[in-house]
């Protein structure tokens, strides 16, 4: 009686942890806050002057980026842009790009990104679906990005290093910018390409 009751505990002790083995799942990685580092990114753009593209950038942001691979579900990205900081490398045109005539810096002094999901594509491609703000105008957008990598600080303990690039194209006509004749484009042209590049460090806890 004594081996059939062990036998019996036994038996009911793997059977246990047979269904615990089913029934738990790993928590998931972190989604880890990353910081820009400007020195080594830009958030540069070209658009048609006549038949030549002219290029651009914009020189002040802010970011609020969590980015994980493994967990896309509690990833997300934030980015805050600063409309009077584009330099096009002519003073005369970014003043004029600032006005009434295309961006109206002084009334809509930010340009905003705010993902809602991010989902993966490809092994390294990924895309950030969300709601991109110029002036008055909010749409939503999906804003295609390629994960160059992400390794361990050579130089910096407990610290990680990514990269990310964004190459995107948006009408600005969709967002007024270009009022009156300025939204014709046969001067300057309605497509702006975006590309965008950002190396982001993260400080390991």
């Amino acid at each position: 009686m004594k081996n059939i009751k062990t036998v019996t505990i036994t038996l009911f002790a793997i059977a246990f942890l047979a269904i615990s083995g089913f029934t738990t799942t790993d928590k998931p990685a972190e989604a880890m806050a990353w910081k820009i580092d400007p020195a080594h990114s830009n958030i540069s753009f070209d658009v048609r002057h006549f038949f030549t593209p002219v290029t651009g950038q914009f020189k002040d942001y802010s970011s609020e980026i969590h980015f994980n691979p493994e967990n896309l579900e509690e990833s997300s990205l934030n980015v805050e842009i600063m409309v009077n900081s584009i330099n096009t490398g002519n003073e005369k045109r970014d003043g004029h790009l600032q006005s009434d005539d295309f961006f109206n810096a002084e009334k809509y002094p930010t340009i905003t990104f705010s993902s809602d999901k991010i989902t993966q594509s490809s092994e390294n491609s990924f895309v950030a679906h969300g709601q991109l703000t110029i002036k008055d105008v909010t749409k939503d957008i999906k804003l295609p990005f390629t994960l160059l990598g992400i390794q361990d600080h050579p130089q910096k303990e407990n610290t990680k290093i990514a990269g990310v690039k964004i190459e995107h194209t948006i009408n600005r006509n969709d967002y007024n910018v270009g009022t009156g004749n300025f939204a014709e484009t046969a001067v300057v042209g309605g497509d702006v390409n975006l590309d965008i590049a950002l190396e982001m460090q993260h400080t390991v806890q």
